[in-house]
Order: structure tokens, then sequence, then C-alpha cells
């Protein structure tokens, strides 16, 4: 791993990045193996020998500002800072801290997918080829039965013990596109295709693959599994046009006699946050509990930083306190410093340690538990804890994420006691 960030760090030494070294630069683009431009098919390795493919395409492949875009359903990812070491490619993906490494061949990729703040991490298998090839290949005669609306979905683990989840999805073209709810988040833009008994889903965003293989039983109902690169997961569904998630705000709490948050944690400028400060002070605040790792925890915060600039002066503040993957202060000083530049955060996003359940108990001893990352604290003027949201639905569940929206506007609303027209709605 050290020998991976050390290589990570020298880029512009293999490749002329630096001012001045054009000549090397030159002869490093014409000797060295290119990403070629255009459509890419990739797969994943993930659990039970199975794989998760997944689609991407590279621009400005010869030169030094290249960019590789996932795709996944409606979502486009840019990957940027890729380079080349000997006859490989290395594509870092700077939001979760991970990269990819693969050997370049004509039109194919050899290689691994590993997270750099895992020591030690040997990664996953990664494959690639050029050209548009669908991510599943469309079955000659796929299954009367159409997935389109909402699902209940049934999580079951070894144990037998099951966990309540929605799906919703829809059919356009033989390409199907959703997302599966849980109360703690969802999974992101699922794409696939049906199959001659049912469908075939899979997603790759930059930090995990998902892939989900779905049985018709019949027309309303379904069983299969969600693997990922960890192991698998059982599922069964059920149509229900009315199937939700269990409330929102009924699954975290504060322990008896807390109406507060009393946290005071530094920033990545070293300066110590409070919602007793005079910044917070008769405002309406939303504490977000993130993690810069977080998949849905980004999708919350690319909304929160659009509405907190378009609503900040009607009296409400946003602070985002950060759980990170290592106990490390400049790791998270980095990761934290990162996040606002790439999603434009103005707000306040704290440092408070480790992602864990010891970290969660120091910096909020007033939380009974805390189950999910995100989770959303409404804060009212006089400073007490108002509601408590877990979770977060987000782009990729479509009518979920409006509801989302409409709700989170409307109880911000209340809080400060006036509606507002939400150019963001």
């Amino acid at each position: 791993m050290a020998s991976q960030k050390l290589l990570y760090a020298s880029k512009s030494l293999l490749c002329g990045g630096i001012a001045g070294l054009s000549l090397l630069w030159g002869s490093c683009a014409r000797h060295q193996p290119l990403l070629q431009d255009g459509a890419w098919r990739a797969e994943l390795s993930v659990s039970h020998g199975q794989k998760a493919p997944f689609l991407f395409e590279v621009a400005n492949a010869a030169t030094d500002s290249a960019v590789l875009t996932l795709i996944n359903g409606e979502e486009r990812t840019p990957l940027t800072g890729i380079y080349y070491a000997a006859d490989s490619v290395i594509i870092p993906i700077a939001a979760y801290d991970a990269l990819i490494k693969a050997r370049v061949s004509g039109d194919a990729l050899e290689g691994r997918f590993t997270k750099n703040y895992i020591e030690g991490d040997t990664g996953i298998l990664f494959s690639a080829r050029r050209g548009a090839a669908p991510r599943f290949a469309a079955a000659v005669q796929p299954a009367p039965v159409a997935i389109d609306g909402r699902w209940d979905i049934l999580f079951v683990s070894g144990d037998g013990d099951t966990a309540r989840n929605v799906g919703i999805f829809k059919t356009e073209n033989q390409i199907v596109t959703g997302s599966i709810l849980t109360s703690s988040g969802d999974l992101r833009f699922l794409e696939g295709a049906p199959t001659v008994d049912g469908v075939q889903l899979s997603a790759f965003g930059g930090l995990t693959p998902y892939y989900v293989d779905l049985t018709f039983a019949d027309s309303s109902a379904f069983e299969g599994v969600l693997y990922t690169a960890r192991g698998s997961t059982a599922l069964v569904g059920s149509r229900n046009d009315r199937a939700a998630l269990a409330d929102p705000y009924s699954l975290t709490k504060l322990k008896r006699g807390a109406d507060r948050l009393g946290f005071r944690l530094p920033n990545a400028d070293g300066q110590e946050i409070s919602l007793a400060d005079e910044r917070y002070r008769g405002k309406v605040v939303i504490v977000s509990i993130l993690g810069t790792w977080c998949p849905n925890c980004l999708d919350e915060a690319q909304y929160l930083a659009q509405w907190y600039r378009e609503n900040r002066e009607r009296g409400v503040e946003i602070v985002g306190l950060s759980f990170e993957r290592k106990d490390d202060l400049d790791y998270a000083k980095t990761a934290v410093s990162s996040f606002k530049k790439r999603y434009g955060v103005e707000y306040e996003v704290l440092l408070a340690g480790k992602v864990g359940g010891a970290s969660v108990a120091k910096a909020l001893p007033e939380v009974d538990k805390l189950l999910s990352y995100p989770t959303t604290f409404f804060v009212d003027k006089e400073g007490k804890v108002a509601k408590i949201y877990t979770g977060f639905s987000g782009p990729a569940t479509g009518l979920f994420y409006e509801e989302w929206k409409k709700d989170f506007n409307g109880v911000v609303d209340k809080l400060l006691g006036k509606p507002h027209f939400h150019l963001i709605y």
C-alpha cells in the first residue's frame, strides 16, 4: 500500500505533470499504452464468482486531462487525474479514496479495483473492453412480467432475520432502471435488462459494485440475490403500489431527558464549533451526520450545498458532523476539505472522529443510537432538537427523492414560522 500511495503521489514525475518537463510528457505519451476514447464495458468481481458489469466512457485519453465517466442509469460520475505507469493505467476515484489499476492491451484492460484506506487491500478483479456493448445482453424472449412500479423487498439474512425495504423500477426500450431503498439510504442508480425469467441489474459508482439477479415467481412476486464484493443477500419481493419504508422520524431518538446537541468539535482548520456559537444562536439549524465515504451522504450534500446558498438568509444554518474511516486527524482534514471543495459546501463540516459507535457516543452522547449515515437533526430557534430524520432517499429513487425534498422544506418552513418559495424543490 505504501508503494501504491507513492505511485499516486509521483504522477507528475511519471508523465511530466511538472511545468518545464513537456519533452518528458511527450515521450511518455508516445511510448506508453493509452486508454482509447469512446465507450467501454467493464466488469468487477463480486461474491460467489459473479460479475457486476458497468459502462463507462473515455474522453481526451491521449492528454493529461483525460476523463473517464462512469455510467449508471441517469447518473454520470466523472473520474479525473488519470495517469500511466509502465504498461498500466491508474484511475483514481478521489471521492472514495480508491483506484483502479489495469494493464492496457489495445482495446482491453485487466487489473484490480482497490481501496487506499484499507491497509494491504488486494482489491477485486477488474476487466474492460472497448466498444458500445450493452451492460447486459438482451434476452431474445424476455419474461412476460414487467418489473415496473413499487415493490416491498425483504433482505433475508443467513440466520433468517429479515429487513423490509422498497424497490422502485421502470423499463424503457428494454432497459430497466431504478433503486432499492433501505432505512439507511438507497443502492443508488441500478441499471439492467429483462432476462428470460426475471431481471438483472447492476451498478458501480466508485465505491461498491452491486449485482442483482431476480427471478419472477409470478406477476406479483420475485426471488433473487444481491451480490457485493463482501457477500450476498437473498431478496424476496412482492408488488405493492403503496410500498414505503418505516417512518424515518421514528427510528433515531435522543436519550431520556435530553433535548439538545452539546457537541464542540473542530473544523478542518482546527476551529472549535458549537451550536452555542453566535452564528447559530436564534436560528434553525440542520445538523447532518455524514461520512465523506458514504454515497448517500454525498447525494445529500449535493442538495444541501445549493439549498444553503439559496436559503441561508432566511435565518437557517447547516452543520455537518463527519465520521471518517480512519482515526487520523490529517486524513480526516484532507477528506473533509476535498469533500467541501467538490460539492461547493459553504457551511461548517466538523471532524467528529472515526466511524463507529465509540466516536458517536463521544461526539453525540445525547443520542440513544445512531442507525444510519446520513442522519439529519432539525434544531429549532431555541436550540432544541425538534425532529430527527434517519437515512436519505437520493436522486436514484425518483418520486421518493421528490417527496424527501418536499418534506425537508416543509419541516424547515414550520420551524422558521414562515413558508418560502424554494428554488430547488
